[in-house]
């Protein structure tokens, strides 16, 4: 289920994204608790969206972490919706900001992308913030400026690089979710992957045993030979669906450089 940010208070959500009017620390009281901030009140609540994902977040659940009531927590944050806008942005400032250029635009951009598919993967619930309406937050903004730094390099003019940014970010984040999502299958479900696959298989073929004959394309796709292995086949515990979504990730980013390749060669010649 999509959350969308950007619902609270336009001017506070701003402000406390830019740190251009947050309140002062609390002055400490008797007892070991902690002085709370802004800073403080974002790291619990990300951290506990980590451990325990998007449905655990609430203001009474960070201020439990932090020793406080809900109420304590209001002085800095007005409620969940800023709070939100807060984590989504606070988390970004993992993203690197450069890139070699050594290596070329395409190395550059490589390197972006598994970078961003890692930071997906490790707070999956920043995929459930819609990119329909950004949070417009300065580490936000700091990856897009470094992604269109980036594509700068490739020489194209403005209006494809507007479209290159609304494809490529789209298809990290559809990647990261497929990554994401076979990695909590098998603990949200209680069986393996083959085990998945090896009772669905038999009942379809048992079920259906047309399939062939009506999903002809799909029929030739799976027997085709030979299929190609992937580079991490023998990787351990690493379960088989997210292998298989990384080689598709993979495959897929090649095939969106190779576009801006042909982009590029297409370019009026001066």
């Amino acid at each position: 289920m999509a959350v969308f940010a950007g619902q609270g208070d336009p001017r506070r959500s701003l402000s406390l994204l830019w740190r251009a009017d947050t309140p002062p620390p609390a002055r400490g009281g008797p007892g070991p608790k902690p002085r709370l901030s802004v800073d403080a009140i974002v790291t619990a609540a990300v951290e506990l969206a980590d451990e325990e994902g998007m449905g655990a977040l609430s203001m009474r659940a960070v201020g439990d972490r932090l020793g406080r009531t809900a109420m304590a927590l209001y002085t800095y944050v007005p409620g969940k919706s800023e709070l939100l806008d807060l984590m989504y942005d606070a988390v970004h400032a993992e993203l690197p900001t450069s890139y070699p250029e050594s290596d070329g635009w395409r190395a550059a951009l490589t390197a972006w992308a598994e970078e961003v598919l890692e930071f997906f993967v490790r707070h999956p619930w920043v995929l459930q913030v819609s990119q329909a309406r950004p949070v417009l937050g300065p580490h936000e903004y700091a990856g897009l400026d470094t992604l269109v730094t980036l594509l700068r390099a490739t020489g194209l003019e403005a209006g494809a690089l507007r479209r290159l940014v609304g494809t490529l970010f789209p298809f990290v984040r559809g990647s990261a979710q497929t990554v994401a999502d076979a990695r909590l299958a098998a603990e949200a479900t209680g069986s393996t992957d083959k085990e998945w696959w090896a009772a669905r298989s038999a009942a379809l073929m048992e079920l259906v045993p047309d399939f062939a004959e009506r999903f002809p394309a799909v029929h030739r796709l799976e027997t085709e030979g030979p299929v190609e292995p992937h580079p991490d086949a023998d990787a351990g515990p690493v379960p088989y669906l997210e292998r298989e979504a990384r080689a598709t990730f993979r495959a897929g980013l090649g095939v969106l450089l190779d576009g801006i390749e042909a982009a590029r060669a297409r370019r009026p010649r001066p």
